[in-house]
């Protein structure tokens, strides 16, 4: 024990954060319920194959975007943003709401909340504004913004699979329903966040011009992903197109510079957490939540089953996490039922806004705030959370039936 304790205090064990821990234990876990039998090794097979790309595509896209962010790609576009809004309050907004809203969209959730949050916190420094409405925003949208590509969120990876839709396929059934999220939450955010924060002219100060430190690193930075987002509309196999992007910005980072390529790059924290989410999910399914679940959502296809979908979806993800919360949900959504997944996923995906563990999302944010020195008031948080939450689902369900 006492050999133990002296690795803990000066091994690698005593770097590990908080994530790192929760990613160890909760694939520990899935490998003690493989181990004991609970999840059978050919369902466990089963889940592997299933969502194996998703895992090479989440692998790479995140290199892919944590190496941009060094490249300074998010830092200029945001001080572009502030400067391009002129000093004013509700154009700032505007541009806020489409900088996290995209980024989410492009890339992913995880990605807004880990690379973008930092961004957004540093023009409100150099702008001179309050940083909680600019957190807020990448939050919230890192969230709701999630339901327009496969892309976006890995329970639309699993969605998009299971209805066998192609991106643009996707996108299209998808574009209303994340217009009416996307709404909302901008209704949402400035009516709790940013009206307050607002000085009586309704201006800030622009930041000066933000000059990235390697412009050939930026340019290629800012090529590749364009070429990413050409390629997924287009329909190039998710896999491929995240893991040539990832590769372009490793080769541009060795050539330029070769310390920013480290091990650290790797994102094994996501990978051990969603692997062992699997298999929790499938075990717990096993041991009654399935049942639950069946009779919260229900067989019908029609209105009332889109609209129970959608709130067991939403409720669960706060209980227990969006991306488990869909496996286990998903799993008794009879097949053909398009709209009633889908309504799921509006669930999952913008629901999970009021307890700080409904999304992995949240609880990097809430790191990345923590880092900055800003907390939010969780009084506040959960309640302006569950109104929002509330009201994004549901215009998202409306738009989805009116849709039919």
């Amino acid at each position: 024990m006492a050999a133990l304790d002296a690795v803990r205090r000066s091994g690698p064990l005593r770097r590990l954060d908080w994530s790192a821990w929760l990613a160890l234990g909760v694939f520990g876990l899935g490998l003690v319920l493989l181990a004991t039998g609970l999840v059978p090794a050919a369902d466990a097979d089963a889940t592997l194959r299933r969502i194996a790309p998703i895992l090479v595509f989440l692998f790479a896209v995140l290199i892919l975007a944590e190496l941009a962010a060094r490249a300074e790609f998010f830092d200029v576009l945001a001080a572009r943003m502030a400067i391009v809004a002129r000093g004013s309050y509700p154009a700032l907004f505007g541009l806020a709401v489409a900088l996290a809203a995209s980024t989410t969209m492009i890339l992913n959730l995880d990605t807004t909340a880990v690379l973008l949050t930092p961004v957004m916190l540093a023009v409100a420094a150099r702008a001179g504004i309050a940083p909680l409405p600019l957190a807020m925003t990448t939050i919230w949208l890192a969230n709701t913004a999630s339901l327009l590509l496969p892309v976006s969120n890995l329970t639309n990876l699993l969605a998009a699979d299971r209805v066998g839709l192609p991106v643009l396929g996707f996108a299209e059934r998808m574009a209303l329903p994340q217009l009416a999220a996307l709404a909302a939450t901008a209704a949402c955010l400035w009516f709790c966040y940013w009206r307050r924060g607002l000085r009586p002219d309704r201006r800030y100060s622009p930041p000066p011009r933000y000059r990235p430190r390697d412009r050939v690193l930026f340019r290629v930075a800012a090529v590749t992903c364009g070429l990413f987002v050409v390629g997924i509309l287009v329909g190039v196999p998710i896999a491929g197109v995240s893991v040539a992007g990832a590769v372009v910005l490793l080769v541009a980072f060795a050539v330029r510079d070769r310390a920013q390529v480290r091990w650290a790059l790797v994102p094994w924290r996501l990978l051990a957490l969603v692997s062992g989410m699997f298999l929790i999910v499938d075990a717990v399914g096993r041991l009654g939540l399935s049942r639950l679940l069946a009779v919260l959502v229900g067989v019908d296809p029609g209105v009332v089953g889109v609209w129970r979908s959608a709130a067991t979806g939403g409720v669960l993800a706060n209980l227990i996490n969006n991306l488990p919360a869909y496996v286990a949900a998903e799993a008794v959504v009879p097949l053909g039922h398009t709209d009633q997944l889908l309504g799921l996923l509006i669930g999952t995906n913008a629901g999970p806004l009021v307890l700080p563990w409904a999304s992995l999302a949240t609880l990097l944010w809430l790191e990345r705030c923590r880092a900055a020195g800003l907390s939010p008031r969780w009084p506040r948080f959960l309640g302006t959370g569950a109104l929002t939450a509330v009201v994004t689902v549901a215009a998202a369900v409306t738009v989805l039936l009116l849709e039919r």
